[in-house]
């Protein structure tokens, strides 16, 4: 099993990264390491916070996370950092600005839905209420027929048939 230095990864994870993003299939024919070992370190560093979309993805196919993590990365930049982050990372400033609001938007959206949801259960309720209600009332009319069905087939066994006048 071959060691490789922490210099010689970060390297080949380097190379995973913007503006290079090289797929891992043609990273591991040029290097001669096995794609597990380079998943395995593209897992690693995407676990210490660093956005390492890699297989050739461009940026708006990154995972969310991803973007995410360079959200995080570029929040306290200024105008001239950003500029520079997005020329050494390959990615432009208004997608950066773009994920960024999406980000923000993301909890204002999960909280519409939930007061959707809830209104729509409210609706459900009152349906299920008024349904219940109308069943209740069939059942009593059903029984109250059956019953009078049960008394009119014994009062003919008792009296007899009804004779016309």
């Amino acid at each position: 099993m071959a060691r490789y230095s922490e210099e010689f990864k970060a390297s080949v994870v380097q190379k995973m990264m913007p503006p290079n993003n090289v797929p891992v299939a043609q990273l591991s024919r040029e290097t001669g390491i096995t794609e597990a070992t380079l998943y395995t370190w593209r897992k690693k560093t995407r676990a210490q916070g660093v956005p390492v979309p890699g297989d050739g993805l461009n940026p708006e196919q990154w995972r969310s996370e991803d973007k995410f993590a360079v959200v995080l990365e570029t929040a306290a930049l200024n105008e001239t950092e950003l500029s520079e982050y997005c020329r050494k990372k390959g990615l432009f400033p208004e997608q950066i600005a773009q994920w960024k609001t999406a980000c923000l938007t993301a909890n204002a959206e999960a909280a519409e839905q939930r007061k959707l949801l809830a209104e729509e259960r409210k609706q459900d309720k009152k349906i299920i209420k008024n349904l219940e209600r109308e069943l209740n009332r069939k059942d009593k009319a059903l029984a109250e027929t059956a019953a009078l069905l049960v008394l009119a087939k014994k009062a003919r066994a008792i009296w007899g048939e009804r004779e016309d006048d």
